[in-house]
Order: C-alpha cells, then structure tokens, then sequence
C-alpha cells in the first residue's frame, strides 16, 4: 500500500542519518562512519545512550547464490518458531480454533484498518461485531511511543482475551514511515540502508523494532524485497519512492534478510513484499487499474529475495494485485492460485501467513465486487484479507461465510488459513 505516500519530503538520493531526527548536512548516500553506532554513542529519538554496539556479523552473512538458488526450489518457510511472550501455558492454536464458530474464525482472516493517532469507535464496533483479528494503523502518526502504546492498547480491548489482535504498520525508512513521534528513529529509505554496512543495518532494526514492540505494534508490513533494475525510472510504486534496497538480487537480499531479522529477533513479525515482486511494474496498483508485469517468471531471478526470506522463517509474505502475464496472465497475483498456492507454497515452501496487498480501496481491484476479493484470495491459498476501509469487513466475513456453506473443499481452505494465523499469533504470545 503506497498510494498516500507522495514525494516531495526527501529528494531521490538523499539521507537521513540512522538514529537521528534531522536530514544530513548535505544529501547523499551514509558513509561507513556514519552508518551506525560505534561504542555507545548513538544519539537520537528512542535511542539509549551508552548502549552497546552488537555485531552479529555471522547472522547478516549474505546466502550464497548456489543456496538462493536452492531455495527456489526448496522451501524452508513456515510460521515463525521463536516465540516472544508465549509460555507452555499458553492454549495452542488448535485449542482455541476448537472453541470458535465458524464466524470467529473467519474474522481470524481480516485485517482492517485503523486511525493511527485515535481508539476508534467504529473500529472498535467492527472489531467486536465481525471478530476482527487484526488491524493496521492506517494514517501517519506523529504521537509518542507511549502515546501510541496507548491506541493500541485500546484497540486490544475490543478483542477477546484468549485471543488478541495482531497490529501491523508500513515502517520501511524514508517517506515509507508511519511512526513519526518521538521514541520512533527517523531514519533514511531503504536505498539509503542499502548502503550500510550488513551488520550495522540489523542492529538498527533491532533498534527499531524495539520502538514498535514498545508501542504494542507487532507486525511490520516490512521489508520491501522488490528489485527495482538499475536505470529504471518508471516505477512508480517502489522505485519512485526509493524503497528498494538496491538494484541487484544481491543486495536486496543481504539488506533485506538484515532488516528482518532485526526486527524478528525483537519480537515484531515481518511480512516481506510484494511477492513476486513489483520491480518491473510502471505504474501503482492502490492508484491504478490493469497494472501488469510482462517480464518476470516463476524462475526469474527477482524471486530469490523472497526464497531467502523464507528461509530465514518470515512469518509473513504479502501478495502482489499485479498481473504477472508470465506466470498467470488471467488473476492478480493475490487471487492466482497458480502463484499462492503454487509458487508460493509448493514451489519456495512457504508455510506460514499470506497476506494480501490492500483489497479494500485498491484501484487494480476495484473492478471485483468486496465479498468476491475476499473468497477469491483464500481460494488462491491467502490467509489473511487487508483493507483499509473497516466498513467491508461485514461484506467480506459473510461472503466467506456464504462460499463455505456451499463449498467443503472451500470450508476446509478457510479452517487451514485461519490455523496459520492462529498459530502465528501463538508464536508471538497473542493466544491465552
């Protein structure tokens, strides 16, 4: 989701130092001094001073092309294992997928979206009514930490107590940036992190995923592995925004896997995007209809981002809208079973959430009716339905419902989808 983003707050090319609130001095890419903190001296919004600088430099060692290779072919991705919060105690996914109604379940497969600054009252009716199980903080926030552990605090109210919401944002780096408020890092766009150093760039998301777990949000719709070729300039959604990390396969995976596994290793999920990949698009799906990819394959190169991904156990992967005529010329890669369910989960071995790209207010599927959008991404293999228009989350839960009353193949897809949230959910101590 990119269409309320607009350029204009940073020139393409420039940089803000990690850790710090103000742009550099003088535009251009960070150079290794300044790539991150050195001794304890980092400085800036949400930043301890006198922490340590850690190295995990055999954690960010990039995987070699033979590997990436592999794992194209072979997948390795499920739900994410190392679980933040959950305790042996803790009802297992199954137990508490036993304890619902068919509609309670449903509601598992919705996301919806919420004021970034304010407990809504409307959302907090639909999270109640339809068993919404998950928001996302739609809009950017300029409050606190604190202040923002506060909205999402009260939107937890509104679930039940044994099982609570996942709470995602868009926290990329540059103009990508929901959190603004103090607490949060003001840092550069992912062109710019590219250029960091491998382990100085997992320590700072280590860093900011620290401000989001604070905050109570514990999903980031992060990070971008698209591949944007060099010498493109007509890439509206990822490279007019400078949101890639680079443009070469290498790069966006080494920085990529780095930025994950920061945030993982402080308890946010990350839900890498937009599978397969938005690089070679010319124009924006949330702003545009019949947006298509002529060039990229099931074996293109551009998918090793997203087999390394999965390797390195990303609990999330979001779905493109984009026809990709190379793979299936005929459904958005969102409702393809021949891309969800066959490249993505058969062919990478991905187990874990598929979430989709917004379905709510999108321009490229505009054309689909609200309750079909959601049957059709649970029928290609997704598991969770975004949007940002809270309001359809009723059209949305009863079509589903509806599919599965005169479907049982259809009904035990809803069942295995909303096991993988659930248990997502368990592995971040959400389930009691």
């Amino acid at each position: 989701m990119v269409r309320r983003f607009a350029r204009g707050a940073l020139p393409r090319g420039s940089s803000r130092v990690p850790g710090t609130t103000s742009q550099a001095a003088a535009p251009g890419l960070i150079t290794p001094a300044d790539s991150g903190p050195r001794n304890g001296a980092a400085t800036g919004a949400g930043i301890r001073p006198g922490r340590p600088f850690r190295l995990h430099r055999t954690a960010v060692l990039f995987l070699a092309p033979a590997l990436l290779v592999a794992a194209l072919t072979v997948g390795q991705g499920g739900p994410a294992v190392a679980a933040r919060g959950a305790t042996s105690a803790a009802p297992t996914a199954q137990q508490i997928f036993n304890g619902m109604t068919d509609a309670q379940r449903v509601g598992q497969l919705l996301m919806v979206g919420c004021p970034s600054t304010t407990v809504s009252s409307t959302c907090l009716a639909i999270i109640r009514s339809q068993h919404v199980g998950s928001v996302i903080l739609d809009g950017t926030s300029t409050l606190s930490v604190s202040a923002e552990h506060g909205v999402t605090a009260g939107l937890q109210k509104a679930a039940p107590a044994s099982t609570k919401l996942f709470v995602a944002t868009d926290q990329e780096g540059g103009l990508v940036r929901r959190m603004r408020g103090p607490g949060f890092t003001d840092y550069s766009t992912a062109l710019v992190q590219g250029t960091w150093n491998t382990a100085d760039l997992q320590y700072w998301a280590t860093t900011w995923g620290t401000q989001l777990r604070t905050a109570g949000i514990d999903l980031d719709l992060a990070p971008v592995l698209d591949t944007v070729p060099t010498g493109d300039t007509r890439n509206p959604p990822i490279g007019d925004l400078d949101r890639e990390y680079g443009h070469s396969v290498a790069r966006v995976t080494e920085k990529g896997i780095a930025v994950l596994r920061g945030l993982t290793s402080e308890g946010v999920d990350t839900a890498v995007k937009h599978f397969p990949g938005l690089g070679r698009v010319t124009a924006n799906t949330d702003t545009t209809a019949h947006v298509t990819d002529p060039i990229t394959t099931a074996t293109s190169a551009s998918l090793k981002p997203f087999a390394a991904a999965i390797a390195a156990r990303t609990p999330f992967v979001m779905l493109s809208t984009a026809v990709y005529t190379r793979i299936d010329g005929k459904n958005p890669a969102a409702f393809s079973h021949t891309i969800v369910a066959g490249l993505l989960r058969t062919t990478l071995g991905f187990h874990g959430v598929v979430i989709s790209d917004d379905l709510g207010a999108a321009k490229q599927v505009a054309s689909y009716a609200v309750g079909d959008r959601a049957v059709r991404f649970v029928a290609a293999g997704g598991d969770m339905v975004l949007t940002v228009k809270p309001a359809q989350a009723s059209t949305m839960e009863s079509a589903i419902l509806a599919r599965m009353a005169a479907s049982a193949a259809f009904t035990k897809q809803v069942h295995a989808a909303v096991l993988r949230v659930l248990q997502a959910k368990h592995a971040r101590g959400l389930l009691h």
